[in-house]
């Protein structure tokens, strides 16, 4: 199927952007273009006019700073697995970007469109989530930054307001004793997360001083595990405790849990806190050897 026709123009710098988007109400940002583009060819998406800022190069890059290791928005999925400073800085992030989709969509599509697009089956929201990233945007108002567990909020919403353009997302560098760790179950054909858990854990004296769990692909958007976190923390990571923790995942899900053609709701609930708990451990084993 042919998307609808709109109009088509190349942004040559963020503040062209910007007034690109102000001038053409409704238009939509094209960044790698595999989020948008097959929407429009299904036509559940038909924006009169697209913005590509693929182009703007100020939007790119991995730059690591202090505390810190701020991501450009345009910065593809193959670049965030390549980057040696990611890879030091937040391993579980540089991981989980090299092994989604397939070569094409990691060559092409960027970390701002993904998270900008928030699909809930997508793997990145997760992690960041986990993570405690922050996601810096601009838009009429100016800039602002938002909390990463804050910007996601719902199927395919987030927090940005009306012409709004993601930036940079900030990535706290992992420090001595802190690990992290992403794990999911495939759907076999798309390589979306049918389930997805993301975790970082920090040790202090063997025990978990603080405990950070986010899950995705069953639910509507990324969010934090708060039962299993207060089930982790001030807890020596065990194999049995950590397994205890896991289980508490099913007060944190509720009933929002979304089921389909390939996994019912039922079976993702029952088999989520066997990933949780993987990436817990994963992310524990990650702590003990820093």
């Amino acid at each position: 199927m042919y998307a609808v026709d709109f109009d088509y123009y190349r942004a040559g710098s963020l503040a062209d952007a910007q007034k690109l988007l102000g001038d053409h109400p409704g238009a939509k940002l094209l960044a790698g273009g595999h989020s948008l583009i097959p929407l429009m060819k299904l036509r559940l998406a038909a924006p009169p006019a697209v913005v590509d800022i693929g182009r703007v190069a100020e939007l790119r890059g991995v730059t690591l700073s202090g505390a810190a290791v701020r991501i450009g928005a345009l910065t593809t999925h193959t670049e965030l697995a390549a980057s040696a400073d990611l890879g030091r800085a937040a391993p579980a992030l540089a991981e989980t970007a090299a092994q989604l989709g397939d070569p094409t969509v990691r060559n092409r599509g960027t970390i701002g469109g993904n998270i900008a697009h928030a699909d809930p089956a997508s793997d990145l929201p997760t992690v960041l989530v986990a993570l405690d990233a922050r996601i810096n945007v601009v838009g009429p108002s100016g800039h602002r930054t938002i909390d990463a567990a804050k910007f996601f909020t719902g199927l395919m919403t987030t927090s940005l307001e009306e012409n709004e353009i993601v930036t940079s997302i900030d990535v706290p560098v992992a420090q001595p004793g802190r690990g992290s760790a992403y794990v999911k179950f495939s759907h076999p054909a798309s390589r979306y997360a049918v389930i997805g858990a993301a975790a970082a854990i920090t040790l202090s004296g063997g025990t978990c001083s603080s405990v950070s769990v986010a899950i995705g692909g069953l639910v509507a958007h990324a969010r934090r595990l708060p039962s299993v976190e207060r089930a982790l923390t001030d807890q020596a990571p065990s194999e049995s405790v950590v397994a205890k923790a896991a289980a508490a995942v099913a007060a944190d899900l509720g009933r929002d849990v979304s089921g389909d053609i390939f996994a019912s709701a039922e079976y993702r609930t029952a088999v989520a806190p066997v990933y949780v708990k993987r990436a817990l451990l994963a992310a524990a084993a990650r702590a003990s050897a820093r």
